[in-house]
């Protein structure tokens, strides 16, 4: 007897497969970047399929979703990301990114969910996220968070801007 699978794995399937028709914008990067939309649920994007997905590497679309999100160009953003641009090219012919890459994508993705929360505005957002931060040395949130450890430095910044602790 076979095992029926469930929604969270259908979806995930389709999502692997390269049968996902989804337009730009509507993916995992916009998910976090702005929040849920009327289309996708929010049960969607659990954990559990989130590890999934950045497991098997997401689509090259939720790249290009990732920079019209942050609004920065793709010459700015891959090295931020660590990709070089003979792997850009070898990722965008296959359509898919690496696990590593991906969990960078979604890293940068999270930071920019927080500071919309946090600024109130998506502009506000991407000012905050690239102008140089006083409270990180004077370095800019972007480049800062290139690294897990930075990142989490301007996710803490960004919660004490939240909670109104001078920084």
């Amino acid at each position: 007897m076979k095992k029926q699978p469930t929604m969270v794995q259908d979806i995930a399937a389709v999502y692997h497969s390269g049968a996902d028709t989804r337009k730009a914008g509507t993916g995992i990067v916009a998910y976090l970047a702005h929040g849920a939309t009327n289309k996708r649920a929010p049960w969607e994007y659990t954990t559990a399929m989130l590890i999934q997905s950045l497991k098997a590497g997401l689509p090259v679309r939720e790249l290009d979703d990732l920079r019209s999100s942050l609004d920065v160009s793709m010459e700015r953003l891959v090295p931020m990301l660590g990709i070089s641009k003979a792997t850009l090219h070898r990722r965008m012919a296959a359509g898919r990114l690496d696990p590593a890459e991906s969990d960078r994508v979604v890293r940068f993705a999270r930071l920019m969910g927080k500071a919309v929360e946090v600024m109130e505005s998506t502009e506000n957002a991407r000012a905050w996220l690239t102008s140089a931060q006083r409270g990180l040395g004077g370095a800019v949130p972007l480049e800062y968070a290139e690294t897990e450890i930075g990142a989490r430095e301007v996710e803490d910044l960004l919660g004490r801007i939240e909670y109104g602790v001078y920084s």
